[in-house]
């Protein structure tokens, strides 16, 4: 069985949601104090529109129950925009902050960090790097390994064992410049900043001039974009391809692993600079109190499928922190 550590985010897949009804009431003015107003709680998309509205509820409905208060959810288009409503009050409290744009949070919106999420017992993940082309790309024989969720597919270059990346490098250097992968967002950490920073490394590329970088908009659809044969190579979180199983049940023999990215920090919760400092303490009491509950536990895998919630990893951030200013105007 293979062992690894996942991540729902990554970074954070985007969607641009049409969503109307879902959404906390743009006129707000965020102010984060309890003055009878509802606590908005910013979600950036990573699965289906209507089940995202869904879990969305349910877990304001449980932070609700633990603060006794309000609280309403908030559903940005992209990574910018969940910057932007930090920034402007639209949102009070935000998850699934990847690692770029939870430091972008810090920095650019004065968010404080508060948590980070857990998954299999990692507060890390990595991308991986999936072909519909393992002659080309896998240096040796396939294998079957059984994902998280207990899932047979395939690897390849002992993707199927590693525990930590980078893995199958090797395979990244038979990606010739100017060729086209499936990205996921030009904000997203594991679908874009560590995997065009890691062919820089490897291949010496230039992420924005030497590569044909196509942005999928989400990591379900990047898998997609490989498994419909639109793209021969893609990248999303690990191991985005068990939750298109449902609709495309070969997903997983049809897309094969093939590398991994360095490990990086798991998505987070940051709260707004408007919100004091015994609000804020109190908000990450309540998520750590949820989290503890069957119901609260439930919902947060459900949304993002967080096992648990930890501090905050300050030096691994700092590490997605660099990975981002290397993008120069790229990662604003």
């Amino acid at each position: 069985m293979r062992t690894k550590t996942k991540s729902a985010f990554a970074l954070g897949s985007v969607l641009a949601l049409g969503l109307s009804g879902c959404v906390a009431d743009e006129s707000d003015d965020g102010d984060g104090g309890d003055d009878g107003e509802p606590l908005v709680l910013g979600f950036l998309p990573s699965q289906d529109d209507d089940q995202l509205v869904e879990d969305a509820t349910a877990i304001a409905e449980q932070l609700s129950e633990h603060l006794d208060r309000e609280v309403e959810h908030y559903i940005t288009e992209g990574y910018a925009g969940m910057v932007t409503a930090l920034q402007t009050g639209q949102v009070d409290v935000a998850m699934g902050l990847g690692p770029v744009v939870f430091t972008q949070a810090i920095d650019q919106a004065d968010a404080e960090p508060i948590l980070q999420a857990e998954r299999f017992g990692s507060d890390t993940y990595v991308t991986q790097w999936f072909t519909d082309d393992p002659d080309t790309y896998c240096l040796d024989e396939p294998v079957e390994g059984e994902t998280d969720q207990g899932y047979e597919m395939l690897y390849c270059n002992g993707t199927d064992e590693a525990e930590d990346g980078p893995v199958g490098e090797e395979a990244l250097e038979l990606i010739e410049e100017g060729q086209t992968i499936s990205f996921v967002d030009e904000g997203s950490a594991s679908g874009y900043f560590y995997p065009a920073t890691q062919l820089r490394e490897v291949n010496g590329f230039d992420p924005l001039n030497d590569i044909d970088a196509q942005f999928a908009g989400g990591h379900p659809q990047s898998v997609q974009n490989v498994y419909e044969g639109e793209i021969s190579v893609g990248v999303s979180f690990d191991d985005a391809r068990e939750g298109m199983v449902e609709e495309f049940e070969d997903v997983g023999e049809q897309v094969v692993v093939f590398a991994w990215s360095e490990n990086i920090p798991n998505d987070g919760i940051a709260v707004s600079s408007e919100i004091d400092e015994e609000e804020t303490e109190t908000i990450k009491t309540a998520f750590e109190d949820m989290a503890a509950s069957e119901e609260g536990a439930e919902a947060l895998f459900d949304v993002y499928e967080i096992d648990g919630l930890v501090d905050v990893d300050t030096e691994g951030l700092e590490a997605a922190r660099e990975v981002a200013a290397d993008f120069g105007d790229e990662a604003e």
